[in-house]
């Protein structure tokens, strides 16, 4: 089953024509007709649908690379659907162009690639579902990515911190800092991040401002006060939304992901300042986490930046999703809480010796990546092969299925 238009729509496209031409002709297409434009969102949506009767966290379409099918990601595995139709390259085209804005077409065409947040409603009745889109080329095709945002938020509870944790994630017991939230690409940190500023927004009288690329779930203000700053939309950047913040009266300030010197640089000022500012990275570890942001400035001016570092990092949170005994995915974290050591092992250059504080640092709270996949062992909740394949330090880890059996 494919779009009812293509036969027409192809007779208006020379064989010829490709590329950001080719798209251009079918955007002007399907803009001049609204039956068309409706059609190709319908399209989307039954797309949509299906990844969320299945619990797919993503989907890809689009492109040589995809092989003409719809491609699932269910519990970590991403695999082609025969449960959906397929399209042709210009049908995907006019589906994807169908969902963008003017702004975005521009940016799409000019960039080849555009990240947006899309909202739909999948059933009557219901609010819009959230997706986190990138638009992109591939081969002089258009492609895409949707991820699919939890519609219901985990209560911080759910996530099994330790209670010292939580407790320094909360506005009113701790004012200032810097809070990171750790992990490869679909390792849940927009989840963990959100579940936070959810018990904060429940909890504290406050203004937070988010600043996200895109912006994915959005929070109704409760006892806080919350702004949704989309880059692209309404701030240039994370680096200029995040200066844009200082002069808004914040309390906390959540940067969705420190990518660069200037964005990092830029943070460290605004808890310089006073502020509490949550953020995320894509390391693996605490310690690779220091190592990362140290490393992204210049020798001479390092030494600063690790004193700065130590005065204001408050929490390392670095997370994975790994598969269960059932097939499911289940979350493991690495913990680190900084305190006077760990300012110390920062300010002298020493930060290889924090993994042994965090594997010694339970009492505060701390839990190292290696820890966390041997207790999920030990209940039964994950294989042994698995503690292997996720961990860290792959030395620690046989250690610990050797001598704690």
């Amino acid at each position: 089953m494919g779009l009812s238009f293509l036969a027409e729509m192809q007779v208006a496209l020379s064989e010829y024509l490709t590329g950001t031409s080719r798209f251009q002709n079918i955007n002007k297409m399907i803009t001049f007709n609204a039956a068309w434009k409706e059609e190709a969102y319908e399209c989307l949506r039954t797309l949509m649908v299906h990844m969320r009767d299945i619990e797919a966290s993503d989907i890809d379409f689009g492109g040589p690379g995809s092989n003409g099918k719809i491609w699932y990601r269910v519990y970590g595995t991403k695999a082609p659907s025969d449960k959906v139709p397929s399209f042709t390259q210009d049908e995907i085209t006019a589906i994807l162009l169908s969902i963008l804005s003017d702004d975005q077409k521009v940016m799409l065409f000019n960039n080849k690639n555009v990240d947006i947040s899309l909202g739909l409603i999948l059933k009557e009745g219901e609010r819009p579902n959230r997706f986190r889109g990138d638009i992109y080329y591939e081969s002089n095709t258009l492609v895409a990515n949707f991820r699919r945002v939890n519609q219901e938020l985990f209560k911080l509870e759910q996530l099994d911190f330790p209670d010292i944790i939580n407790k320094r994630f909360n506005l009113n017991f701790e004012k200032s800092g810097l809070f990171l939230v750790t992990g490869i690409t679909g390792s849940g940190k927009s989840s963990t991040l959100d579940s936070i500023i959810d018990m904060n927004n429940k909890k504290n009288h406050a203004h937070i401002i988010i600043i996200g690329n895109p912006i994915e779930y959005v929070h109704k203000s409760i006892k806080s006060i919350v702004r949704h700053r989309e880059i692209g939309e309404d701030v240039l950047s994370f680096q200029e939304g995040t200066i844009q913040a200082l002069r808004q009266d914040p309390d906390i300030i959540v940067v969705g992901e420190m990518r660069d010197p200037g964005t990092i640089a830029t943070v460290l000022e605004a808890t310089d300042s006073g502020h509490k500012v949550f953020s995320t990275l894509h390391t693996s570890s605490a310690v690779d986490s220091l190592h990362r942001i140290v490393a992204e400035f210049p020798p001479i001016e390092q030494e600063r930046v690790r004193f700065r570092l130590a005065d204001t990092l408050k929490i390392i949170i670095s997370q994975k999703l790994v598969p269960d005994k059932h097939g499911k995915l289940v979350m493991v974290k690495e913990i680190l809480s900084v305190d006077s050591s760990v300012q110390a092992a920062i300010r002298n250059k020493n930060i290889g010796e924090i993994y042994q504080m965090i594997t010694e640092g339970k009492r505060k709270g701390m839990i190292s990546m290696e820890q966390e996949l041997f207790t999920n062992f030990k209940k039964g909740i994950i294989a042994k092969d698995v503690t292997m394949n996720y961990a860290n330090n792959k030395k620690r880890m046989k250690h610990l299925l050797t001598y704690s059996a």
